[in-house]
């Protein structure tokens, strides 16, 4: 995989009921709903109207999906969490904020987890897939560290 291809959209196209047809240059294709996003977020609204949220096409990079001409734009790897998450899988913003709100650092984190910087960082980035077994074990630290018991 050529670095970062899975945040380089190749292509975009507006669906109905407010979703979003997209493919990644790393042969990742998503079917994505971003009616919740634009219900709660407000600079989101304009999509409510079907014809804005046809305008939907491929930014001039692949770095997002641009609405209109674009006022609105969505970048690619936060789509691509959405995706994964909306999906079953553990998008990789979860990894992020868990180092964050933990305080964590890549070489911290990787040690509480038991597992290579390397991999890790790989799983935070969005390269490689998140295991539900990692995901537990981010989860399980925290609940121990917030009690005490974490070692």
């Amino acid at each position: 995989m050529k670095n970062r291809d899975h945040f380089h959209i190749t292509n975009a196209n507006g669906l109905k009921n407010s979703r979003l047809k997209i493919s990644y240059a790393d042969g990742a294709d998503f079917n994505v709903d971003l009616s919740d996003w634009i219900k709660s977020a407000a600079f989101l609204k304009p999509l409510q109207e079907h014809s804005s949220f046809a305008s939907a096409k491929l930014s001039e990079l692949g770095n997002a999906v641009e609405f209109g001409k674009g006022e609105i734009d969505l970048a690619a790897d936060n789509l691509r969490n959405l995706a994964i998450e909306q999906s079953g899988g553990i998008g990789h913003e979860r990894i992020w904020n868990w180092m964050h709100e933990n305080n964590l650092t890549l070489d911290g984190a990787a040690e509480v987890l038991g597992i290579s910087r390397r991999m890790l960082a790989y799983y935070r980035n969005g390269e490689k897939t998140i295991p539900r077994h990692i995901w537990l074990a981010c989860v399980g630290w925290e609940t121990l560290h917030k009690h005490g018991a974490a070692a």
